[in-house]
């Protein structure tokens, strides 16, 4: 008895090995498809680009907005009352003013305008060699610095 079921198994095996040939035959039969290689245009790899996900955070990093520390009683420090300033000031209607080192023409113009509601043609700027910004702001004709001065009490 025990003959008969060793060729039961012998077969099984002889079955699955013809299908394994009959598998290798259609292969070569059928031509093989080689994979093909992307051409390289560039001696140069650059790293494929992946996604990349929008930030979604829990709870906000910062609990308030920062204040804008250049306000324009910071910007505008003083009016220089000299009497190169006072010249300037009866002859080519311009204001002379002590500035913040970090305040930039259009803010200056934008300070002018917020405080003493006068129209600005035009800022000219310099730092001092004491390391002050000095600010010329020429008003426009509508303007008159001599009343401005006398408002701001400069005069």
């Amino acid at each position: 008895m025990p003959k008969t079921e060793k060729k039961v198994e012998g077969e099984g095996k002889k079955e699955a090995a013809g299908k394994k040939a009959g598998k290798v035959a259609k292969a070569v039969k059928a031509s093989t498809v080689k994979k093909v290689r992307k051409v390289r245009t560039s001696v140069h790899f650059f790293r494929p680009k992946t996604k990349q996900n929008k930030p979604d955070p829990k709870y906000p990093r910062k609990s308030c907005n920062r204040r804008d520390k250049l306000d324009k009683y910071r910007i505008i420090q003083c009016p220089v009352t000299t009497e190169s300033a006072m010249k300037k000031i009866e002859e080519i209607n311009t204001l002379v003013f002590l500035v913040d080192i970090k305040a930039t023409k259009p803010k200056i113009k934008e300070a002018v305008k917020a405080m003493y509601e006068v129209q600005c043609a035009k800022v000219n700027t310099l730092i001092r060699p004491d390391g002050k910004k000095k600010a010329y702001v020429h008003l426009t004709q509508d303007y008159d610095a001599l009343d401005v001065a006398n408002r701001i009490g400069i005069i």
